[in-house]
């Protein structure tokens, strides 16, 4: 498990409104498309350097494919950089502002102190 890579995917899809839509609507071929072409690039680096073993688990890519955030949080993804992207995701869908926030705080809601640690 690397909980590095799902900070990476949630950052970097979050950052570009074209894929948050392409997310949205395919999440397991953007999911798949991304672990390919994204998951091994050096953010913010030269675009010959890259890594060659960075991958998702099966229970991660599953949480991703899905967009199951309450398993992404168990699992110690940030849960800011969760939020922000289902935010936008989401948001949309409700009638009414803070909607999604607050769906998202009841289905968090079973979780007790200590949280899941979000440490890289």
């Amino acid at each position: 498990m690397s909980k590095y890579l799902l900070d990476k995917f949630l950052y970097t899809v979050d950052r570009d409104p074209a894929l948050v839509e392409r997310y949205r609507e395919d999440p397991v071929a953007t999911v798949a498309w991304w672990e390919a072409e994204v998951a091994n690039a050096i953010l913010n680096s030269h675009t010959a350097e890259a890594s060659t073993w960075l991958r998702f688990d099966d229970v991660e890519r599953q949480a991703l494919s899905t967009h199951d955030y309450v398993k992404l949080f168990e699992l110690g993804a940030h849960p800011f950089l969760t939020l922000t992207l289902f935010i936008a995701m989401f948001e949309r869908d409700h009638a009414e502002p803070l909607a999604f926030q607050k769906e998202y705080a009841v289905r968090l809601a079973h979780f007790q102190l200590p949280y899941p640690d979000i440490a890289t």
